[in-house]
C-alpha cells in the first residue's frame, strides 16, 4: 500500500489515490480476509482521525452567512447524483422502488468527497474559497442522510412479515467429535449423496440455508441442520476439525467456491469434494484446494455417451472401461489447468486411482 501510494505521488497523483488503488487490488487476492483481520483494530482509529481532521477544517460560519448558496449547492448535488444513480440501478436489474431508494440514499455526499475536494484545491483545479464552500455543502448533505432515510422509509412499501423458521429447522448441529461426512447443500444432489452414504453406513450431517429443505429432511429422519456453511464458526460447530470429508453440492458456483476456500483454510488435510458447474468452474475449485471437483456438464456427457454405446450393442464392460478412461483424462486435464497453486498440506486424489 505504501509503495503504491509513493508511486502515485511520484507520478503527480495523490498518495490517497495510490493507497485506494492498492486496496482495490488486495481485495481481489486470497489474502483479503487476513488483511481485514490485521487492519480491523486500526480502522476505527484512522477513520476517526480522518473525520476529526476534516471537521476541524470546516468553516461552518459559511452556512450561516450564505445559507442560500450552501443549500442550493446541496440541492443541485443531491439531484444530480440521484438522476445519475437511478438509471444505473435500473440498468443493473434493480426494481423501480429499489433504484429510487438507492438514488435518494446515495444522493448526498460521502467521505470520499472530502478527499476529492482537498486534492482539487491542492492541485489548483478549484480555488481555496470555493473549496471551503463545497466542503461545507458536502458535510451538511451527509448530516441530512438520516432525514432522507426517514423519507425513504415513508415512501417504501410495507414489507411482508418475515417467515418464521419451521420448528424442525431450529435444532443446532451436535457439538461432538464424530468422524462423519459433512454435506453442504441438501437439494436433489445432496440428498442422493446422503442415500449412498446411508447404504454404506457412513455417518453424515447435512446443512442447508433453506429452512424448508431442512424441515422436510428432518421430518424424514435425516440428520439435517439449518445454517450458513460460509461462516467458519458454523463449520466448526458442525465438526469440521474431525470430519472425514466435506462435500459441497450447492447450486450457485460462487457459493461453492466460498465454502471450499473457508473449509480448506480451516482444515488443510480434509477430503474436500465439490460440485462444479462446468470444466472451467472445476479448474477454479481445484485451484482453491478441492480434492476432487465433479463438473455437471462433463458427467452428463459421459452418462449420455454410456447410454448411447450400450443401446448400440457395445458390451457393458468395454463401455464402462472407456467411460472411466475418459473421466480420468478429464480429471487430469482439470487438475493440471486449475491447480497451478498448491496449498501446503493438501492431499490430492490421484486421478488414475478412480
Amino acid at each position: 500500500v505504501l509503495g503504491a501510494a509513493l508511486i502515485a505521488a511520484a507520478s503527480g497523483l495523490s498518495m490517497a489515490l495510490g493507497a485506494f488503488i492498492a486496496g482495490l487490488l488486495l481485495a481481489e487476492t486470497e489474502y483479503r480476509r487476513e488483511i481485514e483481520v490485521t487492519i480491523e483494530p486500526f480502522k476505527g482509529l484512522l477513520l476517526g482521525l480522518f473525520f476529526v481532521s476534516v471537521g476541524a477544517g470546516l468553516d461552518l460560519s459559511l452556512a450561516a452567512s450564505r445559507p442560500g448558496l450552501e443549500f442550493g449547492i446541496i440541492a443541485v448535488f443531491v439531484i444530480a447524483k440521484a438522476a445519475a444513480l437511478y438509471p444505473l440501478a435500473r440498468g443493473f436489474g434493480a426494481s423501480a422502488v429499489t433504484a429510487r431508494n438507492v438514488a435518494l440514499m446515495l444522493g448526498p455526499g460521502g467521505e470520499f468527497a472530502f478527499v476529492l475536494i482537498t486534492a482539487a484545491v491542492a492541485g489548483g483545479v478549484v480555488d481555496a474559497a470555493s473549496g471551503r464552500i463545497v466542503m461545507v455543502a458536502a458535510a451538511l448533505s451527509m448530516v441530512m442522510i438520516p432525514l432522507i432515510g426517514r423519507l425513504v422509509a415513508r415512501l417504501a412499501v410495507r414489507p411482508r412479515a418475515p417467515a418464521l423458521l419451521p420448528l424442525e429447522a431450529l435444532e443446532a448441529p451436535p457439538e461432538d467429535e464424530s468422524h462423519r461426512v459433512i454435506l453442504v447443500g441438501f437439494g436433489r444432489v445432496g440428498a442422493l449423496i446422503a442415500e449412498m452414504l446411508e447404504v454404506h453406513k457412513i455417518p453424515y450431517i447435512a446443512v442447508d440455508s433453506d429452512a424448508s429443505v431442512i424441515a422436510r429432511a428432518r421430518r424424514q429422519g435425516r440428520p439435517a441442520y439449518f445454517g450458513d456453511a460460509a461462516r467458519p464458526e458454523f463449520l466448526r460447530r458442525c465438526g469440521i476439525e474431525t470430519a472425514r470429508a466435506l462435500v459441497v453440492t450447492m447450486d450457485l458456483p460462487r457459493a461453492n467456491e466460498k465454502v471450499v476456500e473457508i473449509a480448506r483454510n480451516l482444515r488443510p488435510d480434509i477430503t474436500l469434494v465439490a460440485r462444479a458447474r462446468d470444466a472451467k468452474h472445476a479448474s477454479i475449485l481445484y485451484d482453491l484446494g478441492v480434492t476432487d471437483a465433479v463438473p455437471e456438464t462433463v458427467e452428463a456427457s459421459l452418462q449420455l455417451s454410456e447410454a448411447v454405446l450400450v443401446d448400440l450393442g457395445i458390451p457393458m464392460g468395454l463401455v464402462i472401461a472407456s467411460i472411466h478412461e475418459k473421466r480420468d483424462e478429464y480429471r487430469k486435464m482439470l487438475v493440471a489447468s486449475g491447480a497451478t497453486k498448491r496449498l501446503p498440506g493438501v492431499r490430492r486424489a490421484k486421478p488414475e486411482a478412480h
